[in-house]
């Protein structure tokens, strides 16, 4: 089978990490294990980019986190090192006398020692005559990492064992204890949706014996998804909506370097029980009518759960899960009381928009014919998008608690009310908030605090999202607006350091309070549960034994398909009593019909 480029990439990742490794399970818990698995991938990491992918206070990193560094650290382009040897090849002949080796490596760059500079002169000192023959040597490193390359996939695909645990290890879809997770009343939450599931002895899509095949107890799940499936009829507007109490509160989500997706959460507090009416979709803040912003592709939900915002313990009361387009939508009631709102997305298309390559640098500033700083015209739209982004109520306007979370994201830090005072005497602001223009005032000033130096902005549109072409690719925006008919409700934007597993809680509990709990056969302690939505299919896994498990994951035979996991083929291990999130799956081109094939498999402990 031809496998795509991201497959190839991958299959390399799995190639070098099980060439040091018994399993893509084991973290690497060093720096020195870290350069032997790039070295096995043909990369020759300098210290420092060692010591910039293991920062101090680095206890250990995983396969997911090699994977991310590998992208980043490119291989030498050939002619560049050639170009670098020709420069103090002097008599131009292709030699390198031993002094001038030393010269260099001695005194620049990471210094070698006089040891360390023997020991390479002898490797491509054919003649043995004190002369380094440099095209000699470069023929040596390249076909070292070739080789390097060659053994490790030639390993991988020789290993059967090797082969069937070349999976992933995400860190996002953090395990919930059996005990702290129980199920939703059935008054609660919606009719369960029943999918079109198959349970098969034999799979087509793995290549093992059939023994092995048994022994290891596959559990198949096949559905299809009819094409253009983003119109949902089953839940009606109200007619007098209008007139109802309205809120509206903008969001973005982060994609951290980690793979987690971030965003703010919402506390909600309502006076007396109403009938409740909750929609939310994409942000589009591209000015073109035609040419829509770039993640309005990307799916967005709303989970409601009471529960303490210093907890991670929570209940999950509903989510919007009906479908109308780019809407994503919840009609109920609710009683009075105090609840918190978590946006989610699945990170299907939010990290898959992520893997564009940038091949410019856009500039943020420039000198006027006065020598004055100006902001360019490309940041000063990004600047403009940003402030709609942080504009949480759309108002137009920044307060300080909305100009805090934007700081919060960026620096760290907070801006306290004397600070506050120091901005609204400096820059434009009306009713004592923030204007647009007053925002980019505000970034001019950082500019000319810097003489121009463009480091520290960049640092701001990085945290925001945004890559060196000034486009938004680890960031997407949405909103939703919250109608109540009877009572005003309080909305206001917090931020939970717990709020990440409060969501992983309630997204687990929406899939396994709709699904059927299969069981592998062989091992009726370990359920998957499958649930199919309007536009995606979830599934968790429950480990009801006292001991950890490893299930083998394989999408290798679904059809238009793109996976939370970023792989088709990946594995998670559960610990004992407990549920976790395995994956999230939606349509690569919903204008298609696309069809979810997943084999789950028991990988037996070592």
């Amino acid at each position: 089978m031809q496998r795509s480029e991201e497959e190839r990439f991958y299959m390399t990742c799995r190639a070098a990490y099980l060439s040091v490794f018994r399993s893509s399970l084991v973290n690497m818990t060093s720096k020195d294990q870290l350069c032997s698995v790039l070295q096995q991938a043909g990369r020759n990491p300098s210290q420092k980019a060692l010591d910039k992918y293991w920062p101090p206070g680095t206890k250990k990193l995983n396969f997911d986190d090699f994977c991310e560094i590998l992208k980043k650290e490119k291989t030498a382009e050939p002619d560049q090192l050639m170009r670098i040897f020709k420069k103090f090849d002097t008599n131009c002949d292709g030699y390198i006398s031993h002094d001038e080796l030393s010269r260099i490596l001695t005194s620049s760059g990471e210094k070698m020692s006089p040891k360390e500079v023997d020991e390479v002169f002898s490797l491509a000192d054919v003649n043995k005559d004190g002369k380094l023959d440099y095209q000699y040597m470069f023929w040596l490193l390249e076909s070292t990492v070739e080789q390097c390359q060659t053994a490790a996939l030639e390993k991988l695909e020789a290993d059967a064992k090797l082969k069937r645990q070349n999976f992933g290890n995400q860190l996002d879809n953090s395990p919930q204890s059996l005990e702290s997770q129980p199920e939703l009343p059935a008054s609660e939450i919606q009719p369960r949706t029943e999918p079109e599931t198959t349970q098969r002895k034999d799979s087509r899509s793995s290549s093992r014996p059939s023994s092995a095949r048994s022994r290891r107890s596959p559990l198949s799940t096949a559905i299809t998804m009819g094409s253009g499936s983003t119109k949902s009829g089953r839940l009606a507007e109200p007619k007098s909506l209008q007139d109802w109490h309205h809120t509206l509160m903008r969001g973005c989500f982060y994609l951290e370097e980690d793979g987690t997706i971030v965003s703010l959460q919402y506390r909600l507090i309502i006076p007396e029980t109403t009938s409740i009416y909750l929609t939310i979709r994409p942000l589009n803040l591209s000015p073109i009518p035609d040419k829509p912003s770039p993640w309005m592709c990307v799916d967005t939900a709303l989970y409601v759960v009471t529960g303490n915002e210093t907890k991670e313990d929570s209940n999950l009361v509903c989510f919007t899960e009906l479908r109308d387009k780019e809407r994503f939508l919840w009609r109920g009631e609710l009683n009075a009381g105090s609840y918190l709102l978590l946006p989610f997305t699945t990170g299907c298309r939010l990290m898959k928009r992520t893997r564009k390559t940038t091949t410019k640098t856009a500039q943020l500033v420039n000198r006027t014919q006065s020598g004055e700083l100006e902001l360019t015209k490309e940041f000063k739209a990004a600047l403009s998008d940003i402030f709609e982004v942080i504009d949480l109520d759309g108002s137009g306007l920044l307060s300080l608690e909305e100009y805090n979370f934007f700081e919060q994201r960026t620096s760290g830090e907070k801006c306290d009310e004397d600070a506050w005072a120091i901005c609204k005497e400096n820059f434009d602001t009306r009713k004592n908030e923030l204007t647009r223009q007053g925002f980019l005032e505000l970034n001019l000033m950082e500019a000319n605090d810097r003489e121009g130096d463009p480091r520290d902005l960049w640092l701001t549109l990085e945290a925001m999202g945004y890559n060196r072409s000034l486009e938004m690719v680890e960031g997407k925006c949405s909103f939703f607006v919250f109608y109540c008919e009877d009572v005003k409700a309080t909305l206001q934007a917090v931020h939970l350091d717990s709020g990440i597993k409060m969501l992983n809680s309630a997204v687990q509990r929406s899939i396994t309070s709709k699904a059927e709990a299969r069981s592998l056969k062989g091992h009726e302690n370990v359920l998957v549960y499958t649930y199919k939505g309007e536009s995606r299919i979830s599934s968790v896994i429950a480990n009801k034994s006292n001991q950890k498990v490893t299930v083998h994951i394989n999408n290798e035979q679904s059809k238009n398909c793109v996976s939370s996991r970023g792989m088709s083929v990946f594995a998670v291990e559960v610990p004992a009593r407990t549920k976790m999130v395995c994956q999230h799956v939606m349509a690569l081109n919903e204008q298609q019909e696309w069809t979810y094939n997943c084999v789950e498999t028991i990988i037996p402990s070592l």
